[in-house]
């Protein structure tokens, strides 16, 4: 999630360390169908006026989307190009990143400049957990992405250089208090304290042994190999090359997608067998992408999100999800 100082509602986000709480915004539309002469089709509309953010894939060909400013959540078929609301828009709430839980069928949702943490029901909607992760009185937080482990998930924070750890009770029962592990960002980590548009850690991956995260900062460009037991960070080695404007981020075996959202394109980074290392190979662009936020695979196809942070006149905007190959 990258916040630029488009439409008014954004003086939410940029006047942190206040108490205003976040608007819930009507959306034009609860639903979409898009009649198309084959299955899933390149291009797929949100709800107008929808201020997307995170997606991920459920079960079959279910993908889920959610809202940043209407806290609301999107759910469709891939398949088919439909969908519709499965959380309704609702105030105090804000929808960045999100996973999909599939042994326990949850959403688990990163809630922006809340500092908050959400689990829905993915079939229902219904909201079962909220968890405080930076708290807003203490400073600027923005709890941008999240993904998950065996045990639990791991959100990064672009306004502090940390991440969070939410501990899952055993047998994926949901966490209760006293389960969030603050781990500070320290080693080769850099930090832009200054920087409350474009931020600092951002999309963020869990290496397949899951004793390491990856992550994104978009200010600097640089990416990271973070110890997830000590938060001791290293810088990866890019050979020169930077993903400034990095956000979301896929990793798939030793292949990171990153959006560049500014640039309307992904970066495809090839890294080494220990993530020490990398390569931006190529980048995948599409004309119709209008500043991407967030990337998911589904099959050979990568599906990523229009959030259009460079638009104006917000409640009228149209946004979609794009369908572009590997």
């Amino acid at each position: 999630m990258r916040v630029y100082s488009i439409p008014a509602i954004l003086s939410l986000t940029l006047a942190c360390g206040q108490d205003t709480p976040t608007v819930a915004r009507p959306i034009a539309a609860t639903s979409t169908s898009l009649a198309v002469a084959k299955p899933f089709p390149d291009v797929i509309p949100l709800p107008t006026g929808f201020s997307p953010e995170g997606i991920a894939f459920g079960r079959g060909s279910t993908f889920y989307v959610g809202s940043i400013f209407t806290s609301a959540v999107f759910r469709g078929d891939a398949r088919t190009g439909a969908g519709s609301l499965i959380v309704s828009p609702q105030a105090g709430r804000e929808h960045a990143g999100l996973k999909y839980h599939r042994r326990n069928d949850w959403l688990i949702v990163a809630g922006g400049t809340t500092g908050q943490a959400y689990i829905y029901d993915a079939t229902t909607g219904a909201a079962l957990a909220t968890y405080q992760l930076g708290n807003p009185s203490e400073g600027p937080t923005l709890v941008n992405d999240v993904m998950l482990t065996r045990d639990g998930a791991y959100f990064t924070d672009s306004y502090r250089p940390a991440i969070y750890r939410l501990r899952f009770a055993p047998g994926d029962a949901l966490a209760t208090g006293g389960t969030i592990e603050v781990i500070p960002l320290t080693g080769a980590y850099q930090h832009e304290p200054g920087s409350l548009v474009a931020g600092n850690a951002n999309g963020i991956a869990v290496t397949p042994d899951e004793r390491h995260v990856i992550v994104v900062n978009t200010t600097t460009g640089k990416l990271y190999l973070v110890d997830t037991r000590t938060g001791v960070a290293g810088e990866i080695d890019l050979g020169g090359g930077s993903l400034v404007g990095g956000d979301g981020i896929l990793l798939v075996g030793n292949t990171l997608y990153v959006v560049q959202g500014g640039f309307n394109q992904i970066a495809v980074v090839r890294l080494s067998d220990g993530f020490t290392r990398g390569v931006i190979d190529r980048v995948i662009s599409d004309p119709a992408f209008r500043f991407p936020s967030t990337v998911a695979a589904f099959g050979s196809s990568l599906y990523v999100v229009n959030a259009r942070f460079d638009a104006t006149g917000y409640p009228d905007v149209e946004f979609e999800v794009v369908r572009v190959s590997r």
